[in-house]
């Protein structure tokens, strides 16, 4: 391409990409600080343990919110088995690369867990991951007919695929990149209305993701989606979601569960509603109690 070759019009004006990519820790961006093109710990750091048999280690973003409202919709359903303390990440000052995490999840990335029920305990990365697991070893909003499994599982990926073109690409590029650009911007906002049509086709004939029954395929396109439509990147104006009836009417379901009320404060250390850490019940209680 003729602008490649000359950078004349690229931006910034004149960039043109190197033969060798070199990595520039002043990149810009509000996660310059933490980015790095290598994985593994940087200092050493244990990561505590509490008494119940799940142990979290995670940060209240959508990521993070699956595995919470996961485990606070099992609690609700009577699994008691499913008690669970919550500690939190903080990403922002490198939790996730301390050796004890590390150690849970090669990737540095929120949430990890430790299920300490089994002999020895399970490490378990990857919210996706976590929802199936949980899923399975407690016979709860994971179907074990065959459809309504397989359609499960062909959302809970949609969603996996999906939502790093809405985080990671039209979120970057709207709120955290250093300076605006149109084209990625254009590019992403695209595609995230794009997905959220995906979704509201789907939903005009349904009651949840897969049907009549409400799935861990739910709690994980809630997370994000819910987050788009109501609050995330303050993007709502600009990406129209009002046009998306459907996926409106579904989240006002959603939260109008309690497991899904109580999940998504867990691990919260910003917005108006915070709960840094969770080991009882209780504990969200008194946030819910005093909000109220």
């Amino acid at each position: 391409m003729a602008d490649a070759e000359d950078g004349a019009n690229n931006q910034p004006a004149g960039y043109i990409p190197a033969k060798v990519w070199a990595w520039d820790k002043e990149n810009g961006g509000q996660f310059a600080n933490i980015n790095r093109p290598v994985s593994g710990a940087t200092h050493e750091k244990e990561l505590p343990v509490g008494q119940h048999p799940f142990q979290l280690y995670s940060l209240g973003t959508p990521n993070g919110q699956k595995v919470t409202i996961m485990l606070e919709e099992l609690l609700a359903a009577g699994y008691a088995d499913a008690e669970y303390d919550a500690w939190l990440i903080n990403i922002g000052k490198g939790d996730q690369f301390g050796s004890g995490f590390v150690a849970i999840n090669p990737n540095s990335k929120i949430p990890a867990m430790m299920d300490h029920s089994t002999n020895p305990p399970t490490r378990l990365f990857e919210s996706g991951s976590m929802l199936v697991y949980l899923g399975e070893k407690f016979g709860a909003f994971y179907p074990t007919e065959h459809y309504k499994r397989a359609e499960t599982m062909n959302w809970l990926m949609w969603q996996m695929g999906s939502a790093p073109f809405v985080g990671g690409g039209f979120g970057h590029f709207y709120a955290y990149a250093p300076f605006k650009m149109e084209y990625p911007i254009n590019r992403y906002a695209m595609e995230t209305k794009r997905q959220l049509h995906v979704l509201d086709t789907n939903l005009a004939n349904r009651e949840y993701v897969i049907g009549d029954e409400y799935t861990i395929a739910d709690i994980a396109i809630y997370t994000w989606y819910g987050a788009i439509m109501s609050s995330a990147y303050n993007a709502q104006e600009f990406l129209s979601v009002h046009e998306y009836k459907h996926v409106k009417r579904w989240m006002d379901l959603l939260e109008a569960r309690p497991g899904v009320q109580r999940g998504r404060i867990v691990n919260r250390s910003f917005g108006d509603v915070q709960l840094a850490e969770r080991h009882s019940a209780s504990d969200i209680d008194a946030v819910l109690n005093a909000k109220s």
